[in-house]
């Protein structure tokens, strides 16, 4: 009997290539910071920051030595004197501020600005919190003079008055709150809750003035 030919071989399907887009590289993660430390201070270490009669006295301070995310991204040691009841909850703060990569530009005691001026601090956009300072204009201390309040990037997040009038006063673009640069605080972002959500007022809710840079905790 005659047998059928074997069937051709079937073609080989041709090779494909992928067509799709590269994926960018993933963001290197963000570093741990270190731990903070807690130091007692001296009336000459608060130098022009304190004199006699503020509302308290040195004892009841401390250095908090801890990183802060820059605006070049990446870590630095910054300084902030705070009330001793404040420490664990500002160590927690700017812990959750680095971990969010919130820019700061700088952080360092207000002493190291001639005769505490609280204005060069703020025009430097220096992240601040003791200063013995009165409310401008009312004659009561301001919860700065407590070591219960911070100032973050006060020259991004200005105090802006009834009138208008502002400081610093090289502040002037970042009047303009519809700005969102790096930096910046607005209503119900990451880095206010920070704040807000362990009990903190932040000046940004207030009716007026409006100090954006500020939160307290009186």
């Amino acid at each position: 009997v005659q047998c059928a030919p074997a069937p051709a071989p079937a073609p080989e399907p041709p090779e494909t290539t992928s067509t799709s887009a590269p994926q960018p590289p993933s963001p290197p993660p963000t570093p741990r910071p270190e731990p903070a430390s807690v130091h007692p201070v001296s009336a000459t270490e608060l130098g022009a920051t304190w004199r006699p009669g503020c509302p308290v006295p040195p004892e009841t301070l401390r250095r908090v030595d801890l990183d802060f995310w820059g605006f070049d991204e990446q870590p630095h040691r910054g300084q902030l004197v705070v009330h001793q009841d404040v420490t664990a909850q500002v160590i927690e703060v700017f812990d959750e501020l680095f971990r969010m990569r919130f820019p700061i530009e700088r952080m360092r005691t207000v002493d190291h600005y001639l005769g505490a001026d609280d204005e060069l601090s703020m025009r430097d956009n220096n992240t601040s919190a003791f200063n013995c300072r009165d409310i401008p204009g009312t004659g009561r201390w301001s919860l700065h003079a407590y070591g219960r309040a911070v100032d973050v990037n006060p020259r991004l997040n200005p105090f802006v008055d009834r009138r208008g009038d502002y400081q610093p006063a090289n502040a002037g673009q970042f009047v303009d709150r519809a700005r969102t640069d790096p930096g910046m605080l607005h209503d119900d972002d990451p880095a206010v809750r920070a704040f807000t959500d362990r009990g903190w007022s932040w000046g940004g809710y207030w009716r007026t003035p409006k100090d954006y840079q500020h939160f307290e905790l009186g």
